[in-house]
């Protein structure tokens, strides 16, 4: 297993957990009829050498988390089957050739698609009713991040919305788009994957300007970001040992199409609500999943 998270962060674990407990209602226990080496990985340089590692190992099959680390694992193998887990659409990045179809070592579930591009937006403007300007943080690196753009740019107008696309490559970038955004009023920024670790001087410059800002990952809004909606992790970890059980018992991953999200996650920060002086309806409450108090 690879996960693209530090080890200390209590999310991940939650994930696994929720893994290995599907495992074991299909029959596969630890130290019994199956081993698994875990693996966390946070930056380029430690998903690489982990991939390394894990294929060196010659598992039977490989679970990875995200889009970088099923990357990583693809480059150094054609043959052990992959299970991947958030990974965006992976057929724009690569992974497989087709949703039904994948042909190839890889399938598993995918977290985001580009339509909930336009869920972002709107729920923003929600929680903000007075944005007119709204930026889309994405890195140029990662091709995927441009599919959300049609999605979102076709709802902005409906929504009384200007969009302005805002790359970024490093956390310095990031601080100089808040600052951008802020400094004319009534703005947003819309916080495109695959960022998952948000520097603590990111949140809190966003706290500051009173910069409304939503992103898919449920690790912003616990930082201290507004707002976060995407496909529930937990949920999707508990699915993929169904597909680890099925390749373990003999099928192939090219007979396995990739399955999308069914369940979905608001999370909503009332402390960010308050510092940022917003006036977040009942409405928009009782959709969040989870409120931070």
């Amino acid at each position: 297993m690879l996960i693209l998270r530090s080890e200390s962060d209590p999310i991940p674990r939650t994930w696994v957990a929720a893994f290995q407990e599907g495992l074991r209602h299909a029959g596969w226990s630890e130290n019994n009829n199956l081993r698994t080496d875990l693996r966390f990985a946070a930056d380029r340089s430690s998903i690489r050498s982990s991939a390394e590692e894990l294929v060196k190992l010659a598992p039977d099959l490989i679970l990875v988390h995200s889009s970088p680390g099923t990357s990583a694992i693809r480059q150094k193998t054609k043959t052990i089957p992959i299970v991947f887990v958030a990974v965006g659409d992976p057929v724009v990045n690569g992974f497989v050739e087709e949703i039904a179809h994948p042909k190839g070592n890889a399938t598993g579930f995918t977290n985001l698609f580009p339509s909930i591009g336009g869920k972002w937006l709107e729920l923003l403007k929600e929680a903000a009713p007075r944005m007119v300007r709204v930026g889309l943080l994405f890195n140029p690196e990662f091709e995927f991040s441009k599919t959300y753009f049609p999605p979102i740019e076709t709802a902005a107008p409906r929504l009384s919305v200007q969009i302005v696309r805002m790359p970024y490559r490093s956390s310095t970038e990031l601080g100089n788009a808040v600052n951008a955004m802020a400094a004319e009023p009534n703005g947003g920024l819309v916080i495109l994957p695959p960022l998952s670790n948000y520097p603590r001087e990111f949140i809190l410059r966003l706290q500051e300007t009173r910069l409304p800002a939503i992103s898919t990952s449920r690790s912003f809004a616990t930082a201290g970001g507004l707002m976060s909606y995407g496909a529930d992790n937990v949920d999707l970890f508990r699915r993929a040992s169904s597909y680890v059980d099925r390749i373990l018992r003999g099928e192939k991953p090219s007979d396995l199409p990739v399955q999308f999200p069914t369940k979905f996650e608001m999370v909503l920060n009332l402390k960010t609500v308050k510092a940022m002086d917003l006036n977040i309806s009942r409405t928009l409450r009782a959709f969040a999943t989870e409120v931070i108090e």
